[in-house]
């Protein structure tokens, strides 16, 4: 099992900068507002040999009882509770607070192996800062700076020390879904549902969700991961920095997932925004399955739920491969299915087609319906062949194939899917003329 390293602290320490420097990347949310990073997020990284999961939580304010600081500090209390090794971080500009006592105290009772990082020492003068945190009995503060990077090599040193090597040259092979979709349709509430627990915050405010979330789910014995992401929205609602960064994230969790569910409101059926984030998958050239959640709530008749395929079917168009699944995250309906749907078109990804069966496919096809003449010369194509997975790529050989029309490359999609079990699979096609690549779609 992964190593995990939480990061824990009050609101607006720079426990996000300290992420950030410990990834080497721009991963979580940085901003100057206070309570930016609402749920956990996490990261890989390593430090001499050891790898581990970096947890970033929301800022813990012990006695507050607002809605938002009160699952915060839920967040912080589970990450804590995961994970092996803690890095406290509070603010040595701001001093010794009664809200960093009260949580090294909470720490303290955790009997996990605690390094105390003093944020915002820019320098050896700076260090002076660090002898009143001594009193939190917590053992030897560690005056850094997580944006210059001063000091965080010999702290990291600290945080491995309960670690347990691990192998990184292994590739992660587990399957990867992401639950995405607009704000508020309910795709915490799906993890949550599946995990069984509250990973992610839950509440009646949309857009709760910011960053994107992993969760490991053990489903017949495979592990499988979810990635729970911020809700996307129409670029002219996105007014903060944090939402444009949230929405670069989701794109980024399209990007690096093998399947995504969207996920729709039942009530609110196929909107436009909709429409765009399936586009964005089938651009990503990722598995695709659309969840329509709160599938309870509706009335339903003989054939609700074909009529509601149909029209969502009718409304992608050239989409119309992507298969529909009923869900409830309130009662769990039909959400074992749900993975079970992934899993299948996870293996249509990877799965290969030889090469005399796609001729015979499609040769059948192709003289029946050749495709059109251009200057006078007929367009040929000779033979076709599948060159990788994961999406399937298949290649056609042919005589021009820069002059082949996208309707004729838009009837060979059509054909192929015909013939082949492609449900929920975007593919691509390389058009090339002597072993040479010409064209791609």
């Amino acid at each position: 099992m992964h190593n995990l390293v939480a990061i824990v602290g009050r609101p607006n320490v720079g426990k996000s900068t300290l992420f950030n420097r410990i990834l080497e990347q721009r991963d979580a949310i940085v901003d100057a507002t206070s309570g930016v990073t609402r749920d956990r997020h996490y990261g890989q990284g390593e430090w001499n040999g050891f790898v581990f999961m970096l947890i970033d939580t929301g800022g813990i304010i012990p006695e507050s009882d607002e809605l938002f600081d009160k699952a915060i500090r839920e967040q912080a209390h589970l990450a804590i509770d995961e994970a092996q090794s803690i890095v406290f971080v509070c603010d040595g500009r701001d001093g010794l607070t009664p809200v960093d006592k009260e949580i090294a105290a909470t720490l303290r009772q955790s009997g996990k192996h605690i390094t105390l990082a003093i944020n915002k020492c820019d320098n050896s003068v700076q260090d002076a800062q660090l002898f009143e945190f001594f009193t939190l009995g917590l053992g030897e503060p560690f005056g850094i700076s997580a944006m210059n990077g001063r000091s965080t090599g010999d702290l990291l040193d600290s945080v491995v020390k309960p670690l347990h090597k691990t192998d990184n040259s292994i590739e992660d092979t587990r399957l990867k879904i992401a639950l995405v979709g607009r704000p508020n349709v309910g795709k915490s509430s799906i993890t949550n549902a599946l995990l069984g627990v509250d990973r992610a915050i839950v509440s009646p405010i949309p857009g709760t969700t910011r960053d994107a979330i992993d969760s490991t789910l053990k489903y017949h014995n495979e592990e499988i991961i979810l990635i729970d992401t911020a809700g996307l929205r129409r670029r002219s609602q996105i007014k903060e920095n944090i939402e444009m960064y949230s929405t670069m994230r989701t794109a980024r969790a399209i990007d690096r997932c093998d399947i995504a569910v969207v996920v729709l409101d039942a009530e609110r059926g196929l909107e436009a925004q909709d429409k765009r984030i399936i586009n964005d998958v089938i651009d990503a050239r990722r598995g695709v399955i659309i969840a329509v959640n709160k599938w309870d709530a509706i009335e339903k008749e003989t054939n609700t739920a074909l009529e509601f395929t149909r029209k969502v079917h009718s409304e992608l168009k050239t989409f119309d491969y992507v298969p529909v699944v009923y869900i409830s995250a309130h009662t769990k309906q039909r959400l074992s299915k749900l993975i079970d749907m992934a899993k299948e078109v996870q293996e249509r990804r990877l799965s290969r087609i030889t090469t005399s069966k796609l001729n015979d496919i499609l040769h059948e096809e192709i003289s029946k319906t050749p495709p059109p003449n251009y200057r006078g010369h007929d367009l040929r194509i000779n033979y076709i062949t599948q060159t990788k997975v994961a999406p399937p790529t298949f290649a056609f050989f042919c005589n021009h194939p820069q002059e082949l029309p996208d309707s004729y490359k838009r009837f060979l999609e059509r054909t192929l899917r015909k013939h082949l079990d492609l449900e929920g699979v975007p593919v691509s096609f390389l058009f090339r003329k002597k072993n040479k690549k010409e064209d791609e779609r």
